[in-house]
C-alpha cells in the first residue's frame, strides 16, 4: 500500500510527551533500556556493526543508536517526534558520540539516500504506524544490495494482548496505558511476507520474554509476544 503520510499524529504526540523521560532508567522507557542489550546481541550475532553504516528508523531518544555507535558503527537516526530528536541530539553530544539525527519522514529521507545503508534497524515502530508494508518498501529502497534489516514488534495473539497490554500496561505498569493497540500487532508470518514482497528474505527470528518474578527480559524460542526478525536484501544483479 502506498501512502505519503505513514505516521499517526496521536502516536507522535504521545512520544513527544515522553521525550523528557527517554534516559530515565526507572521511568516509562525503562523496558527499552532493559531489552536494549538483547537487541544489540541479536544484531551483532549476524552482522558485526564495526564501521558499518546503520540507519535507525524511529530512533526516539537514541537508546539503540547510542549503543551501536559505541560498538563502532556509523549511525544515522530518523524520527518524526521533534522533541525526541532534540533529546537524542543533546544526549549524544553529552556522551561525545558522533550520531547524525534528523527529524524527517522516512519517505523524504529516502529520496536523497537510496541504497545507502549496510544495516537498517526498525525497533518497536511497526506497531505504531498505519502502513507497515509501505515502510518495508522504503527500508528496502534504503538498503544496499545484500544489506541487512532488523525489526522488532509484537505478534497479534491472545497471549500478546494479555502480556503486552493487560500485563505490561495495566497490571505491572511497565508502560503507560495506551502505548499499544492490539489491532496494530503483526504476526511473524505477516511481517515475513511484507519483507519478502520487497525483496527482503527473513533469515532469523527470535522471541523475547519478560519474567515478572526475576524482573528481567531474556531470549526465548517463543515468538507469540515480542519478537526480533533479521532480513537480508536480495541482490538481483
Amino acid at each position: 500500500m502506498t501512502n505519503t503520510t505513514n505516521y499517526d499524529l496521536e502516536e507522535i504526540a504521545q512520544f513527544n510527551e515522553l521525550a523528557h523521560a527517554w534516559w530515565d532508567l526507572k521511568g516509562p522507557c525503562q523496558p527499552l533500556h532493559e531489552i536494549n542489550p538483547l537487541r544489540c546481541d541479536f544484531i551483532q550475532r549476524y552482522t558485526p556493526v564495526l564501521n558499518q553504516r546503520i540507519l535507525d528508523v524511529g530512533c526516539g531518544g537514541g537508546i539503540l543508536a547510542e549503543q551501536l555507535s559505541k560498538f563502532g558503527a556509523q549511525i544515522t537516526g530518523v524520527d518524526m517526534a521533534t522533541d525526541s530528536i532534540q533529546v537524542a541530539k543533546a544526549h549524544a553530544e553529552a556522551e561525545q558520540l558522533s550520531i547524525q539525527y534528523e527529524c524527517v519522514s522516512l519517505e523524504a529521507f529516502a529520496e536523497t539516500n537510496p541504497e545507502s545503508f549496510d544495516i537498517i534497524v526498525c525497533m518497536e515502530l511497526l506497531e505504531h504506524i498505519p502502513y507497515p508494508d509501505a515502510l518495508m518498501k522504503i527500508i528496502s529502497q534504503l538498503l544496499k544490495p545484500n544489506g541487512h534489516a532488523y525489526f522488532s514488534t509484537l505478534s497479534r495473539t491472545p497471549r500478546a494482548f494479555f502480556e503486552a497490554i493487560l500485563g505490561a500496561e495495566y497490571l505491572l505498569k511497565l508502560l503507560p496505558k495506551g502505548t499499544h493497540h492490539y489491532h496494530k500487532f503483526i504476526r511473524p508470518s505477516e511481517l515475513a511476507t511484507m519483507a519478502r514482497q520487497q525483496g527482503l528474505n527473513c533469515s532469523h527470528i527470535q522471541g523475547i520474554t519478560y519474567s515478572p518474578l526475576y524482573k528481567q527480559y531474556k531470549f526465548t524460542p517463543n515468538v507469540q509476544v515480542n519478537y526480533l526478525m533479521h532480513c537480508t536484501k536480495q541482490d538481483f544483479e
